[in-house]
């Protein structure tokens, strides 16, 4: 994206150890760009030593340059709410203190008043027992953290998912977002939307049986898109035989359309791919894929995917994918 074309809003959010702020939001469409950083302090220029001497009045946050027309102010919020427990005013999780504390940093009016607003929904939602404790500020300048702590979450990522395990911060969103009413909504409209083998693979993490799933030895031209939302997410013309029994592709149709998380399960480590509008998971990404097509190899679960053929492209809405087999 040319800058100069489109012009950019930022959006401040503190939920505690910035490490965990940044992930969320950098895979958005329309966010173009999320900086780990200090804000709300009266000394400028602080280090992390300073900030985490707790006598700066600065507070551990997140910047996020986004583009309104493709992401809102009120879907960062959500997610912001998502990653953080909103009754907690003096720390987040494991990490305490004031450098830890949550808080809204608001750029508008306009900011400000989707922020109260979004608060008075989550604390009618009846989901916490407790106030919600994240404080609105005005935002103010705001420093950019050292250079090894942006995008940890690429950088480090085991250290980054035993980090957020330890802290308690991953087991909370599991527990407490994950069994909102609005995700049970969602859960029961999906098990009778998708067989049970659809709904196993992309809200269970589960793996279908290699060999005997529909598109393993599949060879039609044309998408593979989610299974949930209908994003694009394959092309048949990075698709592959990797002998494994279930659809291999060597990259996405675009970058943006999966994200990766590491893995712990099953006593191994290996990065998951989910998609990114309905998060479902998808399969794995390994690095033993054809070396003259990037030596990846994404391990893909049928039951995630419906397959669109080439000549029902425009009929299905995906005419814009034509370009790809042209």
């Amino acid at each position: 994206m040319n800058h100069s074309d489109t012009m950019l809003e930022k959006a401040t959010f503190a939920g505690g150890c910035f490490w965990c702020m940044v992930g969320p939001f950098a895979e958005l469409d329309g966010v173009e760009r999320v900086i780990s950083g200090y804000t709300g302090g009266h000394t400028d220029r602080p280090s992390y030593e300073d900030v985490c001497s707790e006598t700066t009045g600065h507070y551990e946050a997140v910047q996020i340059e986004y583009d309104a027309k493709k992401v809102s102010y009120e879907e960062l919020l959500e997610i912001f709410w998502r990653q953080i427990d909103p009754t907690d005013g003096g720390g987040q999780f494991n990490d305490r203190g004031s450098s830890y504390r949550p808080a809204i940093f608001y750029h508008s009016k306009e900011q400000y008043q989707a922020a109260e607003a979004s608060k008075r929904e989550l604390q009618a939602s009846g989901l916490f027992n407790r106030p919600i404790a994240v404080q609105f500020i005005e935002a103010s300048t705001f420093w950019p953290a050292e250079e090894y702590h942006q995008d940890y979450y690429r950088k480090h990522p085991l250290r980054y998912e035993m980090y957020k395990r330890g802290s308690g911060r991953a087991n909370f969103i599991k527990t407490v977002w994950s069994g909102s009413a609005r995700s049970q909504k969602r859960d029961e409209q999906l098990r009778t939307r998708l067989t049970p083998m659809q709904y196993h693979v992309t809200c269970e993490n589960g793996t279908e049986p290699p060999f005997r799933n529909e598109f393993w030895d599949h060879k039609e031209t044309g998408i593979y898109v989610d299974i949930i939302s209908g994003e694009a997410l394959f092309s048949s013309l990075d698709k592959f035989d990797s002998g494994c029994g279930w659809p291999s592709f060597s990259k996405p149709v675009v970058d943006k359309s999966v994200t990766e998380k590491t893995d712990f399960s099953h006593g191994m480590i290996r990065t998951e791919v989910r998609s990114k509008k309905a998060d479902s998971h998808l399969g794995h990404v390994f690095h033993d894929g054809p070396v003259e097509r990037g030596g990846l190899r994404y391990c893909i679960n049928s039951a995630a995917l419906r397959f669109i053929p080439l000549a029902d492209l425009e009929k299905e809405g995906y005419a814009q994918w034509r370009s790809l087999f042209t």
